[in-house]
Formats: structure tokens, sequence, C-alpha cells
């Protein structure tokens, strides 16, 4: 049976068992409990690697946090929870995954609650024995009937406590219930219990054009054609892919319409998602009621998330000039979820400043992760309200880092 990894002076294990350690982590990962999201892979990855190189010492929440998600080395690990919100869900899902598995063969990977160093050991097949079930004492048989007792009515104060242990427990039950709900389930009720399809506004851009077309006898070969295109930015097909994975998962239909070709009378007809923001001109229309809204200035050269409880404080602010000269800069957007007074139905937001945003916007819609830190920094009753929130996402190469809650507001 293989060692538990300590965190200080450790079991040295061979390379067999390295090797195997590192199978079995393969495993879990390709499983689905783990294959569809980004984040938990990279946790475990990091803290299994971390722990066979000898550097368990190393696996602090702080650690983690800078080398994981991308933080400040003096960020503040009790208003940004990541890491432990990451791994009480990969605690659960490890969990589940041995639920599923009857292999007696595969080695036990665990995280301890309290600690970031995993352990493992194989399976052991051991039940204790069942207790022996004594033979019933032996009865003595009434030779008289014994009177039936006189009925007993109730009283009221008895009653009245009945009712009392009914209501308690119904209560007991309904808190239980919601503590088990995910909080991405939670985040998209509203939407999912409605019984009309979700529609998906997309920003798109009419214009005059030319598409090359292949040959089919001849592929290399090409010809332009002139044609009216609808474009659509392939980083709005992400979110959009990342947020119908939702719909499909719970089988909820949902139609797809560009800005340009959406009307009041399609927001009428059920709830709507709304994917982009200075190319999005619902988006814009909505938000500039919200708290948090978009604004930029008249040379389009600097754009921004104005709070407007505080217009003159520019917190979340991006640089045109520096965003086209670097591809290195911090990216902001608006994630909502609200009911919209001129129609009447839920309206959902994944917008950002640039593209960075956008992409990070659906990324935050999607995982259950993002959705647990937002709902740690709530009030217990944060799914039945309206709510905003400003993310940002630091933008590296051209490619976007996970989402990290800037602001949260709720009516």
């Amino acid at each position: 049976m293989l060692e538990s990894i300590q965190t200080e002076g450790g079991t040295c294990l061979g390379d067999a068992e390295k090797d195997a350690i590192k199978a079995q982590l393969e495993r879990v990962l390709t499983n689905p409990h783990f294959a569809h999201s980004r984040r938990y892979p990279s946790f475990l990855r990091y803290v299994v690697d971390a722990a066979l190189e000898g550097k368990a010492d190393l696996l602090k929440e702080r650690t983690i946090g800078i080398e994981v998600f991308g933080r400040d080395a003096d960020y503040d690990t009790t208003a940004d929870p990541i890491v432990r919100v990451t791994a009480a869900e990969i605690r659960k899902r490890i969990a589940q995954y041995y639920q599923e598995t009857e292999d007696q063969s595969e080695l036990l990977l665990s995280i301890p609650s309290g600690s970031y160093v995993p352990r493992f050991h194989r399976r052991r097949d051991e039940k204790p024995p069942l207790a022996a079930v004594p033979d019933p004492e032996p009865v003595t048989l009434l030779t008289q009937t014994p009177p039936p007792p006189e009925p007993r009515i109730p009283s009221l104060r008895s009653f009245g406590l009945a009712t009392l242990m009914v209501i308690l427990l119904a209560g007991g039950w309904w808190f239980w219930h919601q503590s088990h709900i995910s909080a991405l389930d939670r985040f998209w009720k509203p939407v999912l219990s409605s019984k009309e399809p979700v529609l998906f506004c997309v920003a798109d851009q009419d214009q005059l054009s030319s598409i090359s077309l292949r040959d089919a006898a001849d592929i290399s070969k090409q010809t332009a054609l002139t044609d009216t295109l609808s474009v659509v930015v392939i980083d709005d097909v992400h979110t959009l892919i990342h947020i119908a994975g939702i719909m499909d998962a719970h089988g909820h239909p949902y139609r797809l319409k560009g800005e340009a070709a959406t009307t009041l009378t399609d927001l009428r007809e059920g709830p709507t998602v709304f994917i982009g923001a200075f190319d999005n001109a619902w988006t814009l229309r909505l938000t500039n009621s919200l708290r948090y809204r978009f604004r930029n200035n008249a040379e389009m050269t600097r754009f921004w998330i104005e709070d407007r409880q505080a217009p003159n404080r520019i917190d979340w602010v991006l640089d045109r000039k520096q965003q086209e000269a670097t591809h290195n800069y911090r990216d902001y957007g608006i994630v909502a979820r609200f009911t919209d007074g001129s129609t009447g139905k839920v309206a959902v937001i994944a917008a950002g400043i640039a593209k960075g945003a956008t992409i990070a916007a659906g990324e935050f819609l999607a995982e259950s992760n993002n959705l647990e830190l937002l709902a740690a920094r709530t009030p217990h009753f944060w799914d039945g309200k309206n709510i905003e929130v400003v993310i940002s996402t630091e933008i590296i190469g051209g490619r976007s880092a996970p989402p990290k809650i800037e602001a949260v507001y709720i009516w």
C-alpha cells in the first residue's frame, strides 16, 4: 500500500509509485467530472506535481492562487476565496468519481479538508463483520386480553407543538435543499424555469465584401465572389458556445438572432442572453440604466465601465492604444441577470469592453466555481434577486486569463 504524502518530511516514493500516481491522476482528469472544466484539472495537476516533486510545503492558499489562478502576489485571500472554493468543489468531484467506479486496483486520491496536499493509497475492500443479531427474548402471553386504552383527545398545546415541529422540519429541509443546489443552477434557474426558448442576441455587422469559394473538383482553386455578409466576431462565438452548452445540458430550447435583426417583440417572447457590448446596441441600451454601465470618450480611444453611484471615479478603463501596441492589458466586462422592466422578461448580459472580457464573461457564467465565488460574496437569497457583476481579466499575448470579480451589486 502506498504511504500518504505528508506536508513535511514525506515518504520518498520510487519511480514506479510516482508513475502509478500520475496514471491515476490522468484517469481522474479524463472523467466527465473534470474533463469539461479548465480550472479543476489545472488545480489538481499542480498540487499533485508539487507533492511528487517534494514541494508539498509550498502548497499554501496564496501560492496556489498566484501559480494556478494568476493572482497578484499581495492579493487578499479573504476577499478572493478562489482557492478554497475550487478545492471544495474538487473534493466533491473526486468523491463522485470514486462512487461511480468499482475498480479496486485504482489508487485512491484525496485532498484532506483543511489542506491542499494530496494523499494516495490503495483501495482496500475490507468490510467489518456484521454484528450478530441477538435472539429475541421470550414473550409471555397474557391469558386475558387487556381492555383497550381510553381514547385521548390531543390538547391545543400539543397540537401547536406538533405544528411548530412540522414548520421547523420543513424549513430545515428547505435550507438543506438550497445549500445543495450548485451556484450555477441557482444563477440560471430564472432562465431555465421559463417555458419559452432562450434568445441569444449576438453582435453582427452587415458589410459588403468578397468571399472566396473553393472549387469542389480542385480545392486549390479559389474564386472571389462579391456578396453581402453578416459577420459575427469569433470571440463572441466562444461565449455563445459556453452558454448554449448550459441550455443543451438542461434540454432547454434556444434560438439565435443578430443584434440588427432583433426587435422588441423578440425580447418580449422569453429570456434573452445579450453577448458583446460596444458592437451590440441592445446591450448598451439595457445596461445604460443599471448601476454599472459601459462608457467611452468621443474619440473612441478610451473605454471604461462607469459606476453611476460614483461617476467621477474611473477604475475599470481600457486604453485602445495600449491594447493595439502590446496585446498585454487588463480588460473589463459586465455579467448581469435581471428582469427587464420594458419586457417583463429575464435578461442576461455577457459583455466585455474588448473581446477578451467577453470571452471571460462566457467562462464566468458557464463554470460553477466562478459562480460559487460570486455566491460567497452575496446574501443567501441572491438567486432570487437581480444581480450585476463587474469582472476583469488579464490579457497576455492576446489571450484572456480566468475572470476575476471586481464588484457586485444586488437589487
